[in-house]
């Protein structure tokens, strides 16, 4: 335990001192030493994470007008895999770019990014969760567009307009849901949308809201996009703990656990049954590792939403299926790391015992995504069913059998992945160094041995149950399938001449809003140039306003912009008005 007079500088630090060094980075005179200290700062988070007591609660009332920061199992398990996560790809990072010149403009956002992050898992108000959450994703635009190439710029497009429509549902939501509770903090507000008279419209925002950073379906088009384009740790943490921030809102905001919820409890589990089995068949098109990462990340979310569906069904399910949701988040937090930050490992070495051994070390997270016995899938597996044995909605045999189909595909997008891997690629280091090797091998070692601290069950009943045939079979079918595809499909051939576009429903959405700018070019462009050319003809205007004329000229071309301010406005006029 800490003492209760150095907990609230503790925690302070752990979320203040990764800006104030973020800060530091911008400046020349101190910009070494923060770089230097950089990779160390999420260390703070995860001793809060290891030795702060339950049910604690500091106020900061120096901190974003009164910040309230809080600890309980579920924020314990929360803050040691993105405190642990964090402290990798930081570490991985420093060696990874040492010669990137960009480098410390990398650690400025990072650092914002990891705030952001940790300060939202320590949240323990509705308000504070909102203000870090806010901070995280906007710092992320940085870490996406880092490299500075066109395919950079897009994703960042893409990701920062998403960004600002979450932002905007979250914000409805939060308009909506405070109001009917006495304080901002999380138990009375999820009460109080339990029993609020728009409390459809209120779940309905919220899971969109947090959806977009979850990747939950149709709103994951960012991730595949911006995943390949970032450097690998920014790909790590984005991937393992920011999307992990989404799960988080979801349990945090809303009504779970406070009563019997059957039509989102139906919506839940289908969108997470099809986000499981579309992120496996579309991953499984794409030429590009990172890109079927991505698209795993999308299929794993899946199970996770599954869970927040099994809570929706009954408060007696809760309890399991929160459970259930935290060991998934912990257990693929620190395997996609581990398997992110061995793409960039690959990608240092050449053919020889190097790349086999960092093969073989990539093998034990892809086993552990796609379930394999006594590994930390199966534990994650283990516990969802155990919470379906509380679906009072439908017989739960179906269920487990749709999860072991899902297991068969993840096993096939995990050979896939491993296929993908091509030695000898882009390099920000002139040899395999020290730096990327030590943190790859720390999360490697997490993966196996980090869940197990978390189990309730005595491990050797986990054991047994983990090493039956019900978690043999999926994975033993998926091996035996890309093995086929392997020796007969031309060596996954067939699968490339079926590729989708990363972004996938991108394309409909790009073809929209071309049309739109078609349409806007063809009949409004002309009509407001006209007026604008009458204005300037017939009254006298100053320079300024002649100026600000030019600047509404301009910004008048910009019609994504335009379709998206009326999206946005539109949105806000049905919460408010025909909630």
């Amino acid at each position: 335990m800490i003492s209760l007079s150095v907990q609230p500088l503790l925690w302070f630090l752990a979320v203040g001192l990764p800006l104030v060094l973020a800060a530091g980075t911008l400046l020349r005179r101190y910009g070494p030493v923060a770089l230097a200290w950089a990779p160390w700062t999420p260390l703070l988070a995860l001793a809060v994470g290891v030795v702060a007591p339950s049910d604690s609660v500091v106020s900061l009332p120096w901190l974003l007008l009164g910040a309230q920061l809080g600890m309980d199992a579920t924020t314990r398990v929360f803050l040691c895999f993105t405190a642990l996560l964090w402290t990798c790809a930081g570490f991985y990072a420093r060696a990874y770019l040492v010669e990137d010149p960009a480098r410390q403009r990398f650690f400025a956002f990072f650092l914002a990014a990891l705030s952001g992050n940790v300060g939202l898992v320590l949240a323990h108000d509705a308000v504070t969760f909102y203000l870090f959450f806010a901070l995280m994703s906007f710092a992320s635009y940085g870490l996406v567009i880092h490299d500075g190439t066109r395919e950079a710029y897009r994703a960042g497009r893409v990701y920062i307009i998403l960004v600002v429509v979450g932002e905007v549902l979250l914000v409805s939501a939060l308009f909506l849901m405070v109001p009917g509770a006495d304080t901002v903090a999380f138990s009375a507000v999820s009460s109080a949308v339990a029993a609020a008279p728009r409390r459809d419209l209120i779940v309905a925002l919220t899971l969109a809201g947090f959806g977009i950073k979850a990747g939950m379906l149709p709103l994951h088009v960012w991730l595949p996009l911006a995943h390949p384009v970032a450097p690998t740790p920014a790909s790590a943490v984005l991937s393992g703990a920011m999307i992990k921030a989404g799960l988080l809102g979801w349990i945090r905001f809303l009504p779970v656990g406070e009563g019997t919820f059957p039509g989102w409890s139906g919506f839940c589990i289908g969108a997470g049954l099809l986000a499981a089995f579309y992120g496996v068949l579309i991953g499984l098109t794409q030429t590009n590792a990172k890109t079927a990462l991505a698209y795993s990340s999308i299929s794993q979310m899946g199970f996770m939403t599954i869970a927040v569906g099994i809570g929706f069904a009954s408060p007696v399910a809760w309890p399991a299926a929160v459970s259930a949701a935290l060991l998934y988040a912990l257990h693929h937090a620190l395997a996609k790391g581990a398997l992110f930050l061995g793409v960039g490992v690959v990608q240092q070495v050449q053919n020889g015992w190097q790349l086999w051994v960092v093969l073989a070390g990539l093998l034990c997270p892809a086993l552990a995504l796609a379930g394999a016995p006594l590994t930390s899938g199966a534990l994650a597996k283990l516990a969802l069913k155990d919470a379906l044995a509380f679906f009072p909605l439908f017989r739960p045999g179906w269920l487990e059998h749709l999860l072991s189909l899902a297991a068969v595909g993840t096993t096939v997008l995990m050979a896939r992945f491993l296929y993908l891997l091509q030695p000898g690629g882009h390099s920000h280091a002139p040899r395999l160094a020290f730096g990327l090797w030590v943190p790859w091998m720390v999360l490697l070692l997490s993966v196996l041995g980090v869940p197990w601290l978390f189990v309730s069950q005595p491990h050797g009943a986990v054991v047994s149950k983990t090493l039956s045939f019900s978690a043999f079979w999926p994975v033993g079918v998926g091996v035996v399938l890309a093995g086929a595809a392997w020796r007969f499909g031309r060596r996954w051939a067939l699968l490339g001449t079926l590729r989708v576009p990363s972004g996938d429903v991108l394309i409909t959405v790009t073809w929209l809003m071309s049309w739109w700018q078609r349409q806007w070019r063809s009949l409004l462009a002309p009509l407001m140039a006209g007026k604008q050319e009458v204005w300037l003809a017939r009254y006298r205007i100053t320079g300024i306003e002649r100026a600000v004329l030019r600047m509404e000229g301009q910004l008048g071309r910009w019609a994504n912009a335009g379709l998206l301010f009326l999206l946005l406005a539109g949105v806000l006029f049905a919460t408010f008005v025909f909630g």
